[in-house]
């Protein structure tokens, strides 16, 4: 993909967009715009299917919507509330430890920096730029596995790790697409652009995309 074709790319995924399913923690942060939920549900999207995550977090924040009152949860009863989703004792181990770092540095707030909130337990880059883009509407680039595929796919950059790939779209990525570039590439990804026989006819972006990789379409 050329550089200069990335505009008619996201134009074009700008329209697809609409007809599928919205990513889970897209739908969280509609709903509340709160940072703090919208970490908790990053959380525990991680390696897990959006429609589990949906109810996990839907049962967890019934029961506590803020650091401090999610503290005074029993670990069982976290556990209880989000299985199954995956590493459900793990991350169950990781909000409390996230809560109590907030009300013990933060005084219950979410930091608004990649840099604060990736000293928080469990939270890498990807989380730490989408609560920082989605949470508070700040510059950021949210790379995850659908995000750093595409790219390279397209031949937009070229790149070995997700965090490559969000240094690279740093460089190159116009601004104003930053805090779109994942809602964007998410549900393409999941939809049309899969990992393994992508989706190539009836891709509408077929004509910008190199096809890096691709051995098999369907």
């Amino acid at each position: 993909m050329r550089d200069q074709d990335i505009h008619a790319a996201l134009r074009i995924l700008r329209r697809q967009v609409r007809r599928w399913q919205e990513p889970v923690v897209g739908v969280v942060a509609k709903e509340s715009r709160d940072p703090f939920r919208i970490l908790i549900a990053c959380i525990l999207s991680l390696r897990t299917k959006d429609r589990t995550t949906a109810e996990a977090s839907r049962r967890l924040f019934a029961l506590a919507s803020d650091p401090s009152s999610m503290l005074k949860l029993s670990l069982r009863l976290i556990e209880r509330a989000i299985y199954p989703v995956g590493f459900y004792r793990t991350k169950a181990k990781q909000l409390r430890g996230i809560c109590r770092r907030l009300l013990d540095v933060y005084d219950g707030q979410v930091p608004d920096s990649i840099e604060a909130l990736l000293t928080l337990t469990g939270v890498g880059r990807k989380t730490a730029n989408l609560v920082v883009t989605v949470g508070y509407g700040k510059p950021g680039i949210c790379v995850d596995i659908h995000v750093h595929r595409i790219s390279n796919r397209w031949g937009y950059v070229r790149t070995k790790t997700p965090e490559q790939t969000e240094q690279a779209l740093r460089r190159k990525l116009p601004a104003s697409y930053w805090i779109t570039f994942n809602d964007l590439l998410v549900p393409f990804g999941q939809n049309v652009c899969q990992p393994v026989s992508p989706w190539c006819s009836r891709c509408k972006l077929a004509k910008h995309c190199d096809r890096v990789g691709v051995t098999k379409s369907r």
